[in-house]
């Protein structure tokens, strides 16, 4: 990606993040936008939100299907904002690295407290055993 097509990115991310507070729908969660990806042609603009909730597998569809629908009043509100002459449209994609991570990160600890249990139940055994 192009230093300027990395600044508009990071541009449209700080906006749209503003943007997404403003927006007063009650099945909007708590959104924060991760990433911004600008196509070559700077027609669309991928951003990747992450939805945070009170459990690890929190359902974001609902809140994905209200950004897209708000994609054109966003676009709209960027056009005020953004110095440029053409603003991308906006696609809205749930960022699964969150996910992915606390998924992994789960696995980890489950696999730590396994062998320590294994480790453990050696221990144990062996000096009954002596």
């Amino acid at each position: 990606m192009s230093q300027r097509m990395q600044r508009l990115a990071d541009q449209i991310q700080r906006e749209v993040a503003g943007l997404i507070r403003q927006l007063k729908d009650p099945r909007l969660g708590m959104v924060t936008v991760s990433g911004v990806k600008v196509s070559k042609d700077m027609g669309y603009a991928d951003v990747y939100v992450t939805v945070l909730g009170q459990e690890l597998n929190v359902d974001y569809a609902p809140s994905l299907a209200v950004l897209n629908n708000a994609a054109g009043f966003l676009r709209g509100a960027l056009g005020k904002s953004l110095q440029v002459r053409m603003i991308p449209r906006l696609r809205f994609h749930y960022d699964e690295v969150v996910m992915n991570g606390n998924r992994m990160a789960a696995l980890i600890h489950q696999a730590r407290a396994s062998d320590s249990q294994t480790l453990d139940d050696d221990a144990n055994h062996s000096q009954t055993s002596e």
